[in-house]
């Protein structure tokens, strides 16, 4: 059986997961796509994150994301 996945308390560990462990490049487009779905407090995507993980760690990816907005430029 594969190992229960991580999930990430910091942005190294989330950009990591991201990049090398989902093998997604953070571009600007697919960075203010996920920052346009995930801000949407009422989509039912959102939703369901937020019902699986938590308001927490939903306001931690946000942040991340606007984060790595910021890095590219």
């Amino acid at each position: 059986m594969p190992p229960a996945p991580v999930i990430p308390r910091s942005y190294a560990q989330w950009r990591h997961c991201i990049v090398h462990e989902c093998g997604l490049t953070l571009t600007a487009a697919y960075i203010a796509e996920r920052l346009q779905a995930l801000n949407q407090a009422d989509s039912q995507e959102t939703l369901r994150f937020r019902r699986l993980y938590g308001d927490a760690h939903w306001q931690a990816v946000c942040g991340w994301f606007a984060q790595a907005r910021q890095e590219a430029g």
